[in-house]
């Protein structure tokens, strides 16, 4: 034969080869590395939003491979054992966009937060935690900063100076015997809004299977 057709429809040549088709490991791998560029400052609001839906849509590898090009290399295995934390990340921001930490971001040792009149929430259902402890500076005004934890998060607001805030925790009794995996500590200044400490909110067919009496039980 003079060639085989690839993937896309096209022949190719006896030393040429069709290109690899993307699984959604593949590209889950990229969303997590473009997350983790945005909120590293690398990456705008804009452009985020731009490559993640192309990364969504791509089919082979090259795509994929296109979207992260500009960007530094990232920890390795992102989202598992071996990822990296950044000693310090620091965020200001000013009377613009919410600022959210959310899927399998990468947790530092410290994060510094100067924000005025934008929300904060950081989410710590997915996050890649490789340390014990993270130290929260904040110099927040206005709004509202949320911290949704999961087993084993542990948010201590006694250091966290309020002026005019309020502070709700919803935190849900957890076992006695859970391990500490992650102790988040809040200093600083919070003034105006409040502060929000929650679970991770249950989807309705979990909702469904907490209930006393539920399928399960009615079976």
């Amino acid at each position: 034969m003079s060639g085989e057709i690839s993937p896309t429809g096209k022949h190719s040549g006896p030393g040429s080869s069709p290109e690899l088709r993307a699984g959604h490991a593949d590209r889950d791998r990229v969303v997590d590395v473009l997350r983790i560029a945005a909120g590293d400052g690398l990456l705008t609001a804009d452009e985020l939003d731009e490559r993640l839906e192309a990364a969504l849509s791509a089919r082979t590898l090259s795509e994929l491979t296109a979207l992260t090009a500009d960007l530094p290399p990232a920890p390795a295995t992102v989202g598992g054992a071996g990822a990296e934390a950044k000693d310090l990340i620091r965020i200001e921001q000013v009377f613009s966009g919410a600022v959210e930490r959310v899927g399998r971001w990468v947790v530092p040792r410290r994060l510094e937060l100067e924000v005025t009149f934008c929300k904060v929430t950081l989410d710590f259902t997915d996050a890649v935690i490789t340390h014990d402890t993270l130290q929260v500076d904040v110099s927040m005004t206005g709004k509202t900063l949320t911290l949704i934890t999961r087993p084993g998060v542990v948010v201590d607001t006694d250091g966290l100076q309020l002026v005019h805030t309020r502070v709700k925790d919803r935190r849900t009794p957890t076992n006695p015997g859970t391990p500490v995996i992650l102790r988040v500590e809040l200093v600083g200044k919070k003034t105006h809004g409040r502060v929000v400490v929650r679970p991770t909110r249950r989807t309705f067919g979990q909702w469904l299977l907490r209930r006393p009496g539920s399928l399960s039980a009615g079976a």
